[in-house]
């Protein structure tokens, strides 16, 4: 089954990226006082973001909790390492 998150024109903004990834929680900055468990975004090709979605909570966020284990297809604005996403689709099989 694919479910769509949002709906939003076809076309993407300018600045818009567009990436297939593997949603995972994971510890980031070991050994900092930032150090945490997050919820990234890895990609086939080894790529790892800090994963939020555009207006949710960038300390927790329930509706990337549900996401977690799952491959996506989503489309955002990327800044540095963080991954700002607009809209999702959940792959099938993922």
């Amino acid at each position: 089954m694919i479910e769509v998150a949002a709906a939003w024109d076809d076309e993407m903004e300018a600045g818009d990226r567009r990436i297939t990834g593997t949603v995972a929680r994971t510890r980031v900055a070991p050994g900092s006082k930032s150090e945490r468990v997050d919820v990234v975004l890895r990609t086939a090709g080894g790529d790892e973001y800090a994963f939020r979605r555009l207006g949710g909570n960038a300390f927790r966020d329930d509706a990337l909790e549900k996401l977690v284990g799952k491959t996506i297809t989503t489309t955002g604005q990327l800044a540095d390492h963080i991954f700002i996403m607009k809209d999702w689709t959940v792959e099938s099989g993922g």
